[in-house]
């Protein structure tokens, strides 16, 4: 069993194991980071073998808090573990909703707290790669355009992030 995330089931909040609540397309509770450093957005090409969405570019972090688990001290826990990033600031931006299809049968449909940080200065990243293949940094306008021009690149979320949601995440000034 993996581990048990908040997932809805008859209206009522109840711990789900994680797979079983992608397979069944349960909606559940996510926590999604947006690093930033002026206008570029710190990106992660997730591990080629996560059970979903394998080598293909992500937001900064996005997981599934514990059973319990607030979600700022989601985002911070999963930061550390994924990208070995501590004490950065965090903004809580808003709670979105979505439904996706991740491929292999499996479905996300979360509820998800935002939150961005913004980059204190140049960042020891430390990816743990069970995770994160690579990283990158990217223009907010630059990925914009790729994900339009190649969406076959990017997580399923992210390109709803950034079509449906960009105004709720980032400041206005980044988004002209």
């Amino acid at each position: 069993m993996s581990l048990a995330i908040p997932a809805w089931i008859d209206g009522r909040l109840t711990p789900v194991d994680k797979l079983e609540a992608h397979v069944r397309g349960l909606r559940h509770k996510a926590v999604s980071v947006f690093v930033l450093d002026g206008d570029r957005v710190l990106l992660q090409r997730r591990a080629a073998g996560k059970y979903h969405t394998p080598g293909l570019w992500a937001n900064t972090c996005c997981t599934h808090p514990h059973w319990a688990e607030p979600p700022e001290a989601c985002a911070r826990r999963r930061l550390a573990e994924e990208l070995g990033l501590r004490d950065l600031p965090l903004t809580h931006r808003d709670v979105v909703e979505y439904r996706a299809d991740v491929g292999g049968g499996l479905v996300e449909h979360e509820v998800v707290d935002l939150f961005t940080a913004e980059a204190p200065g140049p960042l020891a990243l430390a990816p743990d790669p069970d995770e994160v293949m690579d990283t990158a940094w990217m223009p907010l306008d630059g990925l914009r355009a790729d994900i339009a021009a190649r969406p076959q690149r990017y997580t399923p979320w992210l390109r709803i992030y950034l079509e449906e949601h960009a105004p709720r995440i980032f400041p206005a000034a980044l988004l002209g």
